[in-house]
């Protein structure tokens, strides 16, 4: 099966969101018991955190923790966002600048300007889009990030879509209410797909598109700790409770090139593995042998890998027993948690 499609439907009682690319599961969204990200809380300070600069909060949903807080006294409210999921039994990720993001526009009423995506660079498109930016924020004073999915859409929609984050953000910021409360829900896996997955696809809403288009029989593969790599060999994806550890195995080949291989294919492969198991935090990668002199090419192609994901990913480097690691935003759920 060729092409994009975007399936809507709902698994063990949740909302769920697939996407499938030429057959294959490329990203999968889940809600879940946690807040989701974007959620806006009106949060009250506890306590500081000596020596690492943040503060605890209290919020509808259980505590939170800010990260670099200044001039915040215990008993302040204040507004603040989740940023992530928590691991089990630590505070929800929160920050204070607050983002109102749609399909085609982020507002960040903390960050006055006007912004194109990068990746628009046609500049007769850039004066357009431009064009209507300023037209819809004269006189708002919020900044204005336009997404890459502006390309060549009209600008009524545009338009109806910067208004629209203008008038949330406005809703939450004179907010003057009293106590802790949720002022705006993080978007659930339907909205998220609509807003994220912007690539021209088939949208399948009907009941039962999960086992119609083959999201079952890939999340039973997704549930276990198997991927498979293309020529032989596999990636051993394990979560633990301190990190995500991924072990490559070249299989049957015991070429002198094995290693090699195994170690570029598990570059290209990975940040997709990830993104459909919901996995973040720290990942520690056990390399198959290969040449130290191979490493910045291994380096090189996970980087441009990882371009095209979703979620913020650092690479963090090479440790002294030769594996390599990275840090990844919490950004979803982890499947197999939502799923138990």
């Amino acid at each position: 099966m060729k092409g994009r499609t975007i399936v809507l439907d709902h698994i063990a009682g949740r909302e769920a969101a697939a996407l499938m690319v030429d057959g294959q599961l490329d990203d999968f969204l889940i809600a879940s018991d946690a807040p989701p990200p974007g959620t806006i809380y009106r949060a009250r300070a506890d306590r500081p955190v000596k020596g690492q600069g943040g503060m605890f909060l209290t919020t509808p949903d259980g505590p939170a923790f800010l990260r670099q807080v200044k001039r915040l006294a215990p008993g302040a409210h204040l507004l603040v966002q989740v940023t992530g999921y928590a691991e089990s039994g630590k505070a929800i990720p929160v920050t204070a600048k607050l983002l109102f993001k749609s399909r085609y526009a982020i507002v960040t009423p903390e960050a006055p300007g006007l912004n194109l995506s990068r990746s628009i660079r046609d500049e007769a498109e850039r004066d357009r889009l431009l064009e209507i930016a300023h037209d819809v924020m004269e006189g708002h004073g919020f900044g204005l990030i336009l997404r890459s999915s502006c390309a060549e859409v009209a600008a009524e929609a545009i338009a109806e879509d910067i208004e629209a984050m203008i008038s949330q953000a406005r809703q939450v910021l004179e907010d003057d209410g009293k106590g802790c409360e949720t002022l705006i829900e993080g978007d659930g896996p339907h909205v998220l797909a609509w807003r994220d997955w912007t690539d021209p696809a088939e949208v399948v809403t009907e009941a039962g598109g999960f086992e119609d288009h083959g999201v079952l029989d890939a999340l039973e593969r997704v549930r276990g700790i198997a991927e498979p790599l293309p020529g032989g060999g596999h990636l051993y994806i394990q979560p633990t409770r301190a990190l995500v550890a991924v072990d490559v195995n070249t299989g049957s080949d015991t070429s002198l090139a094995a290693g090699q291989r195994a170690n570029f294919a598990c570059a290209k492969l990975l940040p997709r593995a990830l993104r459909v198991r919901g996995l973040g935090g720290q990942i520690t990668l056990d390399l198959a042998p290969m040449a130290k002199k191979d490493r910045r090419g291994f380096e090189a192609a996970l980087r441009a890998a990882l371009k095209a994901d979703s979620e913020e990913t650092t690479l963090a480097g090479w440790t002294p027993l030769g594996h390599y690691e990275l840090q990844r935003k919490r950004g979803r759920v982890p499947v197999s948690e939502a799923l138990s």
